[in-house]
């Protein structure tokens, strides 16, 4: 055996012996380890590989792309880090912070950082594993920019319900999880229920239909849920603030309890509490305590006017890891001063 046939065994046998993983992505991982870990150049790779060097080019890009690679540029002058580290500090969770470009307007800022979400969720993406999707202007625009990662019996998940009393909400909602579906190869479950119920009653009754139940249980067997805030603050009105969700009673009662934002369509406070505020026992999000239980919480911020409702999520623990810009961050930790 030649001394580049070793080394390959080498690495590929933990891939190969204990492994799913398809042949693409593990060639692709080969081809990484290879070029960032033993700066071999792609020439060199394309021999050992017994490829062109374009297929080993294809094979980094891939890499990248599907999450395989991670690059971080490591700025002394960058204050990304330093907000990330003081976030992780005061809350615990785990920040990524977008750098912020003053000459960008909120849609611009918005779609960025959704494109830096969508990839920064990648690895999270594992076979065999139940994702829970909200609704919202950031998921969409997220949804846009999935990197394309192949799992198997994997299935996405809708959190809360998109009816109303204008629309049913289903072309808005199962847009968005369709994507993540197609992204992931994933079945896709949608939740065709109202946003909000009338009555409280309603939605116990229906929680005990067999066909609601299961897209429950369904809920409870997540292990990553992706959301953004929702936010009585922005200057561009969260979506279920300005589409017919809400009516002037449900506007002046989430105003009598001090709500700051949602999850989800269900409401908290700016301190992170959520006891007393009645519209939650109507709205067919998952309970904040369920949200706590599922072991990755990925949101997405865009905008410094949602800094308080941002900050409700991270004191009531709904968050583990946060993907939002760096004004957002700064004006978030400005509350704590």
């Amino acid at each position: 055996m030649t001394p580049s046939e070793a080394r390959r065994d080498a690495l590929e046998e933990p891939l190969s012996a204990h492994s799913p993983i398809a042949r693409k992505d593990r060639d692709a991982l080969l081809a990484a380890r290879l070029y960032y870990l033993q700066d071999l150049t792609m020439d060199a790779i394309a021999r050992e590989l017994q490829t062109s060097r374009s297929t080993v080019s294809r094979l980094l890009t891939f890499a990248r792309e599907t999450g395989l690679v991670q690059i971080q540029v490591s700025d002394p002058l960058d204050s990304s880090v330093e907000l990330e580290t003081a976030v992780a500090r005061r809350y615990g969770v785990r920040a990524h912070v977008v750098p912020h470009a003053t000459n960008l307007n909120e849609a611009e800022m918005l779609d960025r950082v959704a494109m830096y979400a969508a990839r920064t969720l990648t690895p999270f993406v594992e076979s065999d594993i139940v994702l829970g999707v909200a609704w919202g202007s950031t998921l969409t625009a997220m949804s846009r920019y999935l990197n394309r990662k192949s799992t198997h019996g994997s299935t996405v998940v809708q959190l809360n319900g998109a009816a109303n009393t204008q629309t049913m909400g289903l072309g808005y909602a199962s847009e968005i999880v369709r994507r993540f579906g197609a992204a992931y190869d994933a079945a896709v479950e949608e939740f065709p229920v109202p946003a909000f119920f009338d009555r409280a009653e309603t939605k116990r009754l229906m929680w005990r239909e067999r066909s609601v139940r299961r897209v429950l249980d369904l809920q409870a067997r997540m292990k990553l849920a992706v959301f953004g805030v929702g936010s009585v603050y922005a200057d561009v009105p969260s979506h279920v603030y300005s589409g017919s969700y809400l009516d002037a009673a449900d506007v002046a009662s989430l105003a009598a309890e001090r709500v700051a934002g949602d999850i989800a369509t269900v409401f908290f406070r700016e301190d992170g509490s959520s006891s007393g505020i009645a519209l939650n026992d109507r709205a067919t999000g998952p309970s904040h305590r369920l949200m706590r239980s599922v072991e990755h919480r990925f949101c997405v911020v865009s905008g410094p006017a949602k800094a308080r409702s941002l900050r409700g999520a991270l004191n009531a623990r709904l968050v583990t890891e946060l993907v939002a810009d760096e004004a957002t961050v700064r004006a978030l930790l400005t509350l704590e001063t």
